[in-house]
């Protein structure tokens, strides 16, 4: 990560050519078509075309909400996706032919929708769907019983996309879970094939895990034998991150483990593979047994009680236990697991929404501030269509709502690439319309197959996305007979305005991310120090986990604050390179922090127990001050001494008994004090009083 000034040329090529390797897999891609093509063409065969349209917008308008999670959790997201796509196409079809009540209706349905953001990526796509499909329907006017009938298919095409996506839950009830834990147990073995750890990449707090909980202990997580297995394996996960860094940052001891950490990650990788495929761990077994011989012969003599030799045998252990483990998560039986449920962290645990809510509605909040912007946009948006009368005029408010975000970045990123995306698919629509047989069914498979590449490619370049999506829709409006060459003319227009409508309202009321980046990294640095806190009490080792998860989140969101305040505008190039140093030398203590807690697990009694935790509670006083400070823009209070402290600290350990562990802390301790200096030293040649600071004075996350 590095600081650079914001370039309105870089920003624009960056966004056009930057591209991702797609993450959706191929029977998702293939199950979301058929849920938008199957009904269609159902309502073909049997004379009911409309039908079968009404029900594919629905599959097509909620298809984004079918993403990666317990079957749980994937249903509620669909039905409620489902849901609020019946309400607000029932509100557009009653109400769309009178100006003031659709107008009030988009404002209402713009704020509450934008305010969703606060609960999290796929909650905000329920309300994007309602906002879209209100003011669609809207379009068509329509009688009571009309709109009752057009609103409950829409609802059903929703119902229908969830039948697809959870229909393998009876044969399959694990998949996700299973996935989860394969994709994170797959890190775990990079992690041990790297001979050193990058600094920018402390893998302890890597959203992965935060998604693996949530995953296994979220609110709708699955209940049995099998899921007691799979707590036992989240937790040798995290046991097993830890002693891999731990072991990574004795440099002296490299060539001695070396080919114990090659034999480790082959292990993890077939406990990968088991879980994946849902088969017993034969493999990894067998690479287990191997791992032990080679336990067997670096451990010999003299290198039997040194403190490699400490983490060799606890890892060996914890891969054990996990080989066991994955052969009882088997999805072709729910067996016995040692350990009872795990309960989530309290950093993970839900609030009530209606708190959640309540305390967001303040011009202090982000997203209420992104609520009002897409009232005010979509109403104007609305009235704008209505009053110049531009013919499918629906497509201004709809891309304003597609293209408005929270922050500026992805604001700019997703106008700019609708724009070039919706031109670009004016071109290839055209080509293909005029290369292919003019016959209905040809037509079907056509859509069929771009709807296919705009799922797939969505998240891989949104732009080419865009382009998919522009021929699928000119092709599905074309059964209801509307001009193609029309249609796609028309959205390209339509598409120009509102995002540069949706651009205008974030630039006329923003929420530069330069007013709350100091607040973000505090928060990091606070959490950072809580963590220290927890570990100086090794005896209360179900606090960690928390304290740990909490750093997870806190890094996860100082790191997205960096990333879209460089993408900003007028961001200060010393805010920008402060706030990267913080961030990457904040990395560093952390993983301090989890070496500690690596040797806080590997035994029961440290030597000097009552100095070493006195010690650890300074540093993490001295963290918590600095985070103050840093949020406050203030000057850094007087510091207390930790060198001294820490050299104290060392000559009482150089007369312990265990002299192994007592050299562990001996370098741990002095690396901490060099991370907490270092910071301090970062901050303290930092911008104190800047614009950035008064704006953080007014706003607040």
């Amino acid at each position: 990560m590095s600081a650079r000034a914001y370039s309105l040329r870089t920003s624009v090529l960056q966004s056009l050519t930057a591209t991702k390797r797609p993450d959706v897999p191929p029977w998702v891609v293939l199950r979301n078509t058929a849920a938008v093509a199957l009904p269609l063409a159902i309502g073909m065969l049997s004379g009911h075309q409309e039908a079968g349209l009404a029900i594919a917008a629905g599959a097509l308008d909620t298809m984004f909400s079918d993403q990666p999670g317990p079957y749980r959790q994937r249903l509620w997201q669909l039905f409620l996706a489902s849901l609020a796509a019946g309400l607000a196409s029932l509100c557009g079809f009653l109400i769309g032919g009178d100006l003031i009540p659709i107008t009030l209706a988009t404002a209402a349905f713009g704020f509450f929708g934008g305010l969703l953001v606060v609960f999290g990526t796929d909650i905000a796509r329920v309300g994007m769907t309602s906002m879209i499909l209100l003011v669609v329907t809207a379009a068509t006017p329509a009688t009571l019983h009309e709109a009752l009938s057009g609103a409950s298919l829409i609802f059903a095409g929703g119902l229908l996309l969830a039948l697809f996506s959870v229909a393998a839950w009876p044969l399959q009830r694990y998949r996700p879970e299973r996935n989860a834990l394969a994709t994170f147990y797959r890190g775990l073995a990079a992690l041990a094939r790297q001979h050193t750890q990058d600094d920018a990449d402390v893998p302890a707090l890597t959203e992965a895990m935060t998604t693996l909980q949530q995953t296994l202990l979220g609110r709708h997580h699955a209940r049995g034998r099998a899921m007691e297995a799979f707590a036992v394996l989240l937790e040798l996960a995290e046991r097993i991150r830890l002693e891999l860094v731990a072991m990574a940052d004795m440099h002296g001891a490299v060539p001695a483990y070396a080919m114990f950490r090659a034999d480790a990650a082959r292990v993890l990788t077939a406990v990968a593979e088991a879980l994946e495929a849902g088969e017993p761990p034969e493999q990894a077994a067998r690479a287990l047994q191997t791992l032990q011989a080679s336990e067997r012969a670096l451990l010999d003599g003299s290198a039997r009680n040194d403190s490699t030799a400490t983490h060799i045998h606890a890892l060996s252990g914890q891969l054990a236990a996990a080989v066991r483990n994955a052969n009882w998560a088997g999805s072709r039986g729910e067996i016995r697991a040692a350990a009872a449920e795990t309960r989530l962290p309290r950093a993970l645990r839900g609030n009530s929404a209606f708190a959640t809510l309540r305390a967001n509605f303040t011009v202090h909040s982000v997203a209420f501030r992104h609520a009002m912007r897409c009232a005010v946009c979509l109403s104007i948006a609305l009235l704008v269509s209505r009053l110049w009368q531009l013919p499918h005029g629906y497509w201004l408010p709809m891309t304003a709502a597609i293209v408005l975000r929270p922050d500026f970045a992805a604001t700019f990123n997703f106008g700019l690439l609708r724009v070039a995306g919706t031109i670009l698919g004016l071109v290839l629509t055209t080509a293909l319309l005029y290369i292919t047989p003019h016959d209905a069914w040809t037509h079907l498979a056509l859509m069929a197959v771009l709807c296919m590449a705009f799922r797939y490619l969505a998240t891989a370049h949104y732009g080419i996305a865009v382009a998919a999506l522009t021929g699928t829709v000119v092709i599905f409006l074309s059964f209801e007979g509307v001009n193609s060459g029309t249609a796609v003319l028309d959205r390209v227009i339509n598409t120009a305005l509102g995002s540069g409508m949706a651009l205008l309202a974030y630039i006329l009321w923003p929420t530069w991310e330069r007013g709350r980046a100091r607040a973000a990294l505090s928060d990091m640095l606070d959490a950072y120090a809580e963590y220290l806190r927890a570990l100086a009490h090794p005896e209360r080792r179900e606090t960690h986990r928390e304290a740990r998860t909490a750093a997870r989140t806190a890094r996860t969101n100082a790191q997205a604050s960096i990333d879209r305040m460089q993408s900003e505008p007028a961001t200060p190039l010393v805010l920008l390179e402060l706030a990267n140093a913080l961030f990457l030398n904040g990395n560093r203590l952390a993983r301090t922090a989890m070496t500690l807690e690596a040797l806080l697990h590997d035994c029961d009694n440290l030597p000097e127990q009552a100095e070493v935790t006195n010690f650890i509670d300074h540093a993490a006083t001295q963290l918590h001050a600095l985070a103050v400070a840093l949020r406050n823009s203030q000057a850094l209070p007087p510091a207390p001494e930790l060198r001294p402290l820490q050299r104290s600290l060392s000559s009482l350990l150089a007369m312990a008994d265990d002299r192994p562990r007592a050299e562990q802390l001996v370098r741990i301790s002095d690396r901490l004090v060099d991370n907490i200096n270092t910071l301090v030293h970062v901050a303290g040649r930092g911008p104190q009083e800047s614009a950035a600071t008064d704006d953080q004075r007014r706003v607040h996350p």
